[in-house]
C-alpha cells in the first residue's frame, strides 16, 4: 500500500514540486510550494466547491431544520422523512463533507510529508528519468522566510485567514445575538476552532508547512466568495417559508 501511495501521489507530487522550483519558480522553494498547492487546490476545486457549499446551505437552512426537528419531535421517522425532502429542495447532501475528507486525507499527508521533507539530496532518487534535480536548493523564500524554521509571522496569517474563512461561510445574522437559535450559537462559536488548531499544529512545523497551510487558507477563501455570490444571485435557493427576515439568506 505504501508503495501505490508513492507511485500515484507521493512521487508525481514531488516531481511536480522539482519542476516547479528549477522551471518556473526561480528556485525559490516557497514560491514553488504556493505553485504546487494552487494546482492541487484547482484539481481538487470542483469536491471542495460542492462540499464548501453544501456546508453553507446546511447553516442557512437550519432555522428550517429546527422547525422540522421541533415540530416533529415526537416521530423520528416523519422527521427523517421531513428533513430529506428539506434536504432534496435544496440540493444539500449533509454527508459530502465526510466524503471529502476521505478523499483529500491521503493527498493532505502526502503534500505534509513532501512539504516536511524538502527537497534533499536523498530525496531525488524519486525523480523521474527526464527530470534532473537542481544544483542548489535554496530554503529562503523571498529572502525572508527560512522553510525550514518555525515562523510566528506564518502561523498568525494562517490562524487569521481561517478565522475569515469561518466568518465567510456563515449566514448573516438578521437579529441580535441573543435571538439566534442554540444551533445558530454553536456554529459561530466552532469558526474559533479552525485558528486556533492552526496555532496548535503549525506552532511547531518548519514554515514550509505554514506557507502550504496559508496557501490553501487563501484559497478556501476565495473559492468561498465565489460560492457566497452563486448563492445570492440564486438567492441562496432558499426560502424560509416567511418566517426568517430576507436578510437570513444573505451570505
Amino acid at each position: 500500500m505504501g508503495n501505490f501511495f508513492n507511485i500515484i501521489l507521493h512521487q508525481p507530487m514531488f516531481n511536480g514540486l522539482v519542476f516547479l522550483y528549477k522551471y518556473v519558480a526561480f528556485e525559490d522553494l516557497g514560491v514553488a510550494i504556493i505553485l504546487l498547492t494552487v494546482i492541487i487546490r484547482l484539481i481538487l476545486y470542483p469536491l471542495f466547491y460542492h462540499s464548501f457549499k453544501n456546508q453553507t446551505l446546511m447553516q442557512k437552512i437550519q432555522p428550517e431544520i429546527q422547525r422540522i426537528q421541533h415540530d416533529h419531535k415526537n416521530d423520528r421517522e416523519k422527521q427523517s422523512q421531513a428533513l430529506l425532502a428539506l434536504y432534496k429542495q435544496h440540493q444539500v447532501n449533509p454527508f459530502s463533507g465526510f466524503f471529502l475528507i476521505l478523499i483529500q486525507l491521503p493527498i493532505l499527508i502526502v503534500l505534509y510529508r513532501l512539504f516536511l521533507e524538502g527537497l534533499t539530496t536523498e530525496s531525488f532518487s524519486n525523480l523521474y528519468h527526464f527530470l534532473t534535480p537542481p544544483t542548489e536548493v535554496h530554503n529562503i523564500s523571498l529572502g525572508l522566510i527560512d522553510l525550514k524554521a518555525r515562523s510566528i509571522v506564518i502561523v498568525v496569517l494562517s490562524a487569521i485567514l481561517q478565522y475569515w474563512q469561518g466568518k465567510l461561510s456563515l449566514p448573516k445574522r438578521s437579529g441580535s445575538h441573543s435571538d439566534e437559535s442554540p444551533t445558530a450559537k454553536m456554529a459561530r462559536n466552532m469558526i474559533f476552532i479552525g485558528p486556533v488548531l492552526s496555532i496548535v499544529i503549525l506552532i511547531n512545523l518548519p514554515a514550509a508547512i505554514g506557507v502550504y497551510w496559508l496557501t490553501s487558507s487563501a484559497f478556501s477563501i476565495i473559492q468561498q466568495l465565489i460560492i457566497n455570490k452563486t448563492l445570492r444571485k440564486n438567492d441562496g435557493g432558499i426560502q424560509n417559508k416567511g418566517q426568517n427576515d430576507p436578510g437570513d439568506a444573505r451570505a
